[in-house]
């Protein structure tokens, strides 16, 4: 198997397993950090608009995490 393949799909690979913890955690900060700034607990609207800037934030930064990662091992 090529070193690219092999590269690539260890970051896919590394990217799907980190995903639903780090979007878990971002999620719950950013929900805390929202609660806390407004003094309130949020709606439905907000929540979903948090869970689609963690979802946002998570990706960018697993994918860059995974690649370095990987190009630091490989």
């Amino acid at each position: 198997m090529p070193s690219e393949i092999f590269y690539l799909l260890s970051v896919i690979l590394l990217s799907i397993l980190l995903y639903y913890p780090v979007n878990k955690l971002i999620f719950i900060l950013s929900v805390r950090r929202f609660e806390k700034k407004i003094g309130d607990t949020l709606n439905d609207k907000e929540l979903k608009g948090q869970l689609v800037r963690s979802r946002f934030i998570s990706i960018i930064l697993i994918i860059i995490f995974s690649s370095l990662f990987n190009l630091k091992i490989s």
